[in-house]
């Protein structure tokens, strides 16, 4: 097979994965009108757990759990369900556009940060830069110009998102010394099943059954299109492409998100969230380049 035209394929499936996840804040600002925050959260972890069983069995690779991958496991479990906890109170208080813009953007630049941080990395000229723009773009994006606006609104939820994935995605980085990232993804969404299953024991979690198609429609994307396809595409073409190169198309789910939700939930495109969202993308452009 052309080597060029196969990795035309893989690029094109990473496409559709960047529409799938850009999608997934539409579909949850859907679930957060019409159930309960604890409700939502245990089904798409629930949901997600069964999805990945079929995955599971394409890649056919023996499942091994040691202590080190159990305890980036449990870490990585208990921020997922506080970035779903965050992110479903922004999505419901504010725009589902804005939500996916400001965390996008603001988790690689703060993830960048942490390693800066804790590992005393030395910053280049160009990293000063990206951490600069990031900087303005953030200003810009959060709209700490009012910053009474800030505290009351949602945006502060969304920072803490960013905060979060952050370091969900160190996290990642450092457990596939120990796991598989498939097995990594379905074990934490097993292990968050099983919490927010706790959480959520006295609400009605059979409420779901008296809802209508739109709302499982949007459950089943957020859980099963949004996360586990997409997930496991990203994986796939990371192995195939690259990382690097894989990753540049992460730039493209802002731009998705902000159509998702122009198009289905009637979002007005705010012209702070554009600007700022283009000036965090460059920013994280010039980070990451090499």
């Amino acid at each position: 097979m052309n080597l060029k035209n196969d990795d035309k394929h893989y690029e094109y499936l990473l496409l559709f994965a960047m529409l799938l996840w850009g999608g997934g804040w539409t579909a949850l600002k859907i679930l957060t009108l019409t159930m309960p925050m604890d409700v939502v959260i245990f089904w798409r972890f629930f949901l997600m757990s069964l999805s990945f069983l079929p995955i599971l069995y394409f890649f056919k690779t023996p499942i091994t759990l040691t202590r080190g991958s159990l305890k980036y496991i449990a870490l990585s479990s208990l921020l997922n369900i506080a970035f779903m906890v965050f992110a479903f109170l922004g999505i419901k208080y504010g725009l589902a556009g804005a939500g996916s813009v400001i965390i996008t953007t603001f988790s690689p630049i703060m993830t960048f940060l942490l390693v800066a941080i804790f590992f005393k990395s030395r910053l280049s000229t160009r990293q000063y830069l990206g951490l600069l723009l990031g900087l303005i773009g953030g200003y810009i994006l959060l709209q700490l110009n009012n910053f009474s606006l800030f505290l009351n609104g949602s945006n502060i939820y969304f920072l803490l998102c960013a905060i979060i994935w952050a370091g969900v995605t160190l996290l990642s980085q450092y457990s596939q010394k120990h796991i598989h990232p498939v097995h990594y993804s379905f074990f934490i969404s097993v292990i968050a099943t099983f919490f927010s299953f706790l959480y959520a024991y006295n609400s009605d979690l059979g409420a779901v059954f008296t809802q209508g198609a739109k709302f499982w429609i949007a459950l089943i994307y957020l859980a099963v299109l949004g996360q586990t396809v997409a997930t496991t595409i990203f994986f796939i073409a990371s192995g195939k492409l690259g990382s690097q190169k894989t990753s540049s198309f992460m730039f493209l789910v802002p731009f998705f998100a902000l159509i998702c939700a122009w198009l289905i939930l009637d979002e007005p495109l705010q012209p702070h969230i554009i600007v700022g969202g283009l000036i965090s993308m460059l920013a994280v452009y010039f980070i990451n380049k090499k």
